[in-house]
């Protein structure tokens, strides 16, 4: 696997652990977006692209996340734990998009990743930085959240 393109967005620290987003490119064949950046108890780490996990309503079929007490569209209680779990016990909330099979793969995407993530960063002290564009997504609204817009 060769990656042709890693694109790294930085966000403005705060008190979120969330340190930016990265766009690879594949073989200059595919690409993959919204990966997250993260600084986690040991240290950065990227988090593929997920979404949220739902479930249907038992009596109206609505779609509902799992952790919804109550349907959305008709507001019958839901039961409690219909969700799997993940190694530790913890009900599973979202489910990744695109994700590397191997852990080898895994680390080779993670290592690469941060690596430009870091050179982002020492590029972001220099006068004059200018942000790597994103024209395609929309990290807007993280930016202006940050500073507090």
């Amino acid at each position: 696997m060769n990656l042709t393109e890693i694109r790294v967005k930085l966000l403005p620290r705060h008190t979120d652990k969330l340190r930016g987003f990265a766009s690879v490119t594949i073989d200059d064949c595919m690409v993959v977006r919204d990966i997250k950046i993260i600084e986690g108890g040991r240290g950065l780490f990227v988090a593929m692209p997920s979404r949220k996990l739902c479930d249907r309503c038992p009596s109206c079929a609505g779609k509902n996340h799992v952790r919804a007490r109550y349907c959305n569209e008709c507001g019958t209680k839901l039961r409690e734990g219909r969700t799997d779990t993940d190694e530790r016990g913890r009900p599973r909330l979202y489910a990744d998009i695109a994700h590397p099979i191997h852990q080898s793969a895994r680390d080779f995407i993670q290592t690469a990743i941060l690596d430009a993530f870091h050179i982002e960063v020492e590029r972001s002290k220099q006068a004059g930085y200018k942000a790597v564009e994103f024209d395609d997504l929309d990290y807007d609204y993280l930016e202006e959240f940050t500073h507090g817009g």
